[in-house]
Order: structure tokens, then sequence, then C-alpha cells
């Protein structure tokens, strides 16, 4: 599901588009205890341009509320997660 909403509202940029540019944008995010996304600690671990980068964080931004994560002793507590954002050109 979360793949399926990253492909729904990404907006190739134009520049990207023109310049050919397509790949892996890997970011890094905290959900937290009630299911929202902390965007401040939205960070891009592995850029590809500026304008893709800039485009996975405002989709991440715009993610509904999750699931909140627990540990082993199932409590719920804040987690980071590492997701890659794909962009590719369309045919």
């Amino acid at each position: 599901e979360l793949m399926k909403f990253i492909q729904k509202n990404m907006q190739y940029p134009k520049i990207a588009i023109k310049k050919g540019i397509e790949g892996r944008v890997i970011c890094q995010f905290t959900v937290k205890k009630d299911g929202s996304i902390d965007h401040k600690s939205i960070i891009v671990i592995r850029g590809l341009h500026k304008s893709l980068d800039k485009e996975a964080v405002r989709v991440i931004k715009k993610m509904p509320k999750w699931k909140p994560g627990k540990n082993y002793k199932s409590e719920v507590k804040d987690f980071k997660y590492t997701i890659p954002v794909t962009f590719k050109l369309p045919k």
C-alpha cells in the first residue's frame, strides 16, 4: 500500500523529465507513537537530483497516519523507517 500511495501521489518534476533523470531516492523518517510522520525527521539518505529529492520528501509529508510500531514488549514506540522512492520515466 505504501508504494501504491507514493506512485499515485508523486509528480515527476519537469526538469528531471527534460534531463532524462530516473532512479531511486532513499529517505528516512520517524513514525511517532500516534502513527503520524514527524516531518522534521525526514531526511534524504541518498539523493538523485535536487528536484527528485524534494519531490520524495513532499510525498512522504503527504502520507496518512501509519499503524504505530511496537517493540518486542508490545510497547508502542516511535520508529525510524527507511524507504526507496523510485522515479521511472514514462515510456
